[in-house]
């Protein structure tokens, strides 16, 4: 039985082109881009708006060159994701609680586990090919009616409208690279890149494997495949937002040499509950030594 999503949040274009998404699916405003306006201004506006429309929590991706005014407003760094711009400028992911209850995390010891058993597992190489009646491809404007039913499927609600086949093809116009895993000429997994062409960073997500098919990594090998075809399209930094409540996710980025660099709290609904993220990130433009952050990961100091 496919269940319906909620309605996701909507997402808009302030006056001076800074992006934001918000509304009371995530009871959240979510700062996507800030745009050109003084960020001693859109910080303290970000407040107001949010205190306007009810939310309890302001979520803010920021570069860490324009990051002291969003401090000194009373945001807190939860993630930084290094070379998130243009492979040079880190990421500040901040947070600001307009309720205390927000931030604090009932199952945060589990969260805990979690992600020592992701941040602890050996980095594969490639994974082995697919069996022969498995392939991966991108999606085509002609998958989106299968795409939404398969997101159905598997998500009671996500933050964005993937379960709308019109989002789905307007966004893969634009700047979202769907990839499918086909078995019989029939999608039984998915996920995509969300690009941003003009930063080199792309946000590997939307993963979903039909339940029938589930336990032959098709994650891990959907992640290979946009991490290639990232690469060749210029982009410099791979991350995500994962689910930290989910083991298989966070292990598929642990064991792919992803470094763990942060938990957002209580920050976005998902799969029908209001959940913790955990944010994953890997250079694609280099090769370096993987960090190995563990739960006991801290912003740094006065940033």
């Amino acid at each position: 039985m496919t269940t319906p999503l909620q309605p996701a949040d909507t997402i808009q274009v302030l006056d001076d082109g800074s992006l934001v998404q918000s509304g009371p699916n995530s009871d959240r405003l979510y700062l996507m881009k800030p745009g050109r306006a003084d960020n001693d201004a859109l910080a303290a506006e970000l407040v107001e708006t949010a205190r306007e429309e009810g939310r309890t929590k302001i979520f803010a991706k920021v570069p860490e060159l324009r990051g002291l005014p969003f401090v000194d407003v009373g945001y807190v760094e939860e993630a930084r994701v290094p070379a998130f711009y243009h492979g040079q400028h880190d990421a500040i992911f901040f947070a600001y609680y307009l309720d205390d209850a927000r931030a604090a995390e009932a199952d945060a010891p589990r969260l805990d586990a979690i992600l020592d058993t992701a941040v602890q597992e050996p980095v594969d190489p490639l994974p082995a090919p697919l069996e022969a009646r498995f392939a991966i491809r991108p999606c085509v404007p002609a998958d989106v009616e299968a795409m939404s039913r398969l997101y159905r499927k598997v998500f009671a609600s996500y933050p964005f409208p993937i379960h709308d086949p019109a989002y789905l093809a307007a966004t893969m116009a634009e700047h979202v690279a769907y990839y499918a895993v086909e078995a019989d000429d029939r999608i039984v997994a998915l996920s995509s890149a969300e690009m941003d062409l003009a930063d080199a960073n792309a946000e590997m997500t939307d993963f979903a494997t039909h339940p029938d098919w589930r336990g032959r990594g098709f994650a891990r090998r959907l992640l290979a495949r946009m991490e290639r075809d990232m690469k060749a399209r210029g982009i410099k930094t791979a991350y995500t937002i994962a689910r930290a409540a989910s083991p298989g996710m966070n292990i598929t980025f642990g064991r792919a040499g992803y470094a763990f660099s942060g938990r957002l709290k209580n920050n976005t609904q998902i799969a029908g509950d209001l959940e913790s993220m955990n944010v994953w990130h890997k250079p694609l433009w280099r090769e370096r030594p993987r960090a190995r952050h563990r739960r006991g990961w801290a912003p740094t100091p006065g940033r």
